[in-house]
C-alpha cells in the first residue's frame, strides 16, 4: 500500500456548538450526509461563484476539519471569520500539519484516524491521515501527484488559479463537492444556474502527450487557446479545457496541441460527463 507525506497542507479546525452550522451555510459540500469517516471535496466561492479555496472537510472531535492547500490556508481562516458573526465557533490553523495519503487498500492501517477521500471513486479507495503517519510514508509526493492526474483530480494552485474557476469547471459537482439540494451558500444561485442550464463548458479532462508534457502550457487548436495544461507527469497530464472545443476539434480531426507537444483528451475516469453534440462549440 503506497503512502505519502504531502507537506504542503494545513489544518483548519472549526470547532464548537456552531461549527457545523457555520461552515454549512457558507461551503459547496453538503455536510449534513459527511459520513464519519470521510473526507469530502468543498469550496468557499465568491457571491459570484467563482472558487477562493478548495478544501477536504471532514468530521473532527467536537467540530470539522478543512484540509487545504498551505498557501491558502490563512486567507481561508479570515474568510471564514468574517462570516463567523455572534456564531459560537472557533478557528484555527496548524501550518505545521501531518497530512498523509495511502491507497491500493480498502481497509485501514496504523493508528492515527483515516478518512476516505471521496473524490476517488469507490472501487479505488484512498485515504487521507491526519498526525503522526503510521506506518512510515514509502511514496514520494509524485506518486500522488501521478494518481491525481490518473483519476482526473484537480487542485487549486497545481492546476487551476484561485478565482478563476466555477465548480463544474473542475468537476466539483462530479466528485460530491458541490450540493444542489441542501440550500444557500455563497454563490449557490450562479452554481445552481449553470447546473440547470447547462451551461458549463470548462471542465477538467485527463491529457496523453505523444511525448513528455510541459506543465502549465496552454492547449491549443491551430493556433487558438482552448485550455491550459495543469499537473504533469511524464506524458500524462491534467487539462482544464473547454470541452466543446475540444470535442470539435476531435469530431474535424485537427491535432490538439500542449505547447508543441500532440495531445488527446479524455474524461477522467468514473465521470458522469458526456462530450458535446456535434456542433454545439461557439466562439463566446
Amino acid at each position: 500500500m503506497p503512502i505519502a507525506r504531502l507537506a504542503d497542507r494545513s489544518i483548519i479546525t472549526v470547532t464548537g456548538e456552531d461549527a457545523e452550522t457555520l461552515l454549512q451555510g457558507i461551503v459547496t459540500a453538503d455536510l449534513d450526509s459527511l459520513g464519519g469517516d470521510e473526507a469530502r471535496a468543498g469550496a468557499l466561492l465568491a457571491p459570484q461563484g467563482k472558487i477562493l479555496c478548495d478544501f477536504l472537510v471532514s468530521r473532527a472531535p467536537g467540530g470539522m476539519r478543512l484540509d487545504v492547500a498551505r498557501e491558502a490556508g490563512r486567507d481561508l481562516v479570515r474568510r471564514i471569520t468574517l462570516y463567523r458573526l455572534r456564531a459560537r465557533a472557533e478557528i484555527r490553523i496548524d501550518d505545521q500539519a501531518v497530512v498523509t495519503v495511502a491507497w491500493q487498500s480498502a481497509t485501514k492501517e496504523g493508528k492515527s484516524p483515516l478518512f476516505r477521500d471521496s473524490r476517488f471513486p469507490p472501487e479505488f479507495v484512498v485515504w487521507r491521515g491526519y498526525g503522526e503517519p503510521s506506518p512510515t510514508p514509502d511514496a514520494d509526493p509524485d506518486a500522488w501527484t501521478n494518481l491525481r492526474i490518473q483519476w482526473g483530480i484537480a487542485e487549486a494552485g497545481a492546476d487551476y488559479t484561485l478565482g478563476d474557476a466555477f465548480p463544474h469547471d473542475v468537476n466539483l459537482d462530479q466528485i460530491g463537492g458541490v450540493s444542489f439540494t441542501k440550500g444557500c451558500y455563497v454563490g449557490q444561485e450562479v452554481v445552481s444556474r449553470m447546473q440547470h442550464r447547462g451551461t458549463a463548458r470548462r471542465r477538467v479532462l485527463v491529457a496523453h502527450g505523444a511525448r513528455e508534457l510541459p506543465s502549465r502550457a496552454p492547449i491549443e487548436v491551430a493556433g487558438r487557446e482552448i485550455g491550459t495544461l495543469g499537473s504533469t507527469a511524464g506524458r500524462d497530464g491534467i487539462a482544464l479545457v473547454r470541452i466543446d472545443r475540444a470535442k470539435a476539434a476531435m469530431d474535424a480531426g485537427a491535432i490538439i496541441t500542449a505547447g508543441s507537444v500532440p495531445v488527446r483528451l479524455e474524461l477522467p475516469p468514473g465521470a458522469r460527463l458526456a462530450w458535446p453534440a456535434p456542433g454545439s462549440a461557439d466562439d463566446s
